[in-house]
């Protein structure tokens, strides 16, 4: 069975924001964009481990970084949040007419 790679990059998001401490930053990066010290004052990690935790998001399109003189300002994507978000409610409307569709057995 082969997979397309949009189902691909909605596995790596809902991955990336499976973790409690990912979806704290995505809840307060979805409010302003603060640099990874905001971040570490707001979050029960270390510096390092916040470091981690961007890196994932980043990497799963999420989260885009950037430099501001010695600190590093970090801001939601949008659009990526509204793809999961669009992937979901479709799902959620497949599910709605499954309730009536059962396979039989043997």
């Amino acid at each position: 069975m082969l997979i397309d790679q949009s189902s691909l990059m909605d596995r790596a998001v809902l991955r990336a924001i499976a973790d409690p401490v990912r979806q704290r930053i995505v809840e307060l990066l979805a409010r302003e964009q603060l640099c990874t010290c905001h971040l570490v004052e707001e979050l029960p990690a270390t510096q390092t481990n916040v470091s981690n935790h961007l890196r994932v998001l980043r990497e799963a399109g999420l989260v885009v970084s950037e430099q501001a003189g010695r600190y590093t300002y970090h801001r939601l994507v949008p659009e990526r949040l509204a793809e999961v978000s669009v992937g979901l409610g479709e799902l959620a409307s497949r599910s709605r007419l499954a309730i009536a569709v059962k396979r039989p057995c043997g």
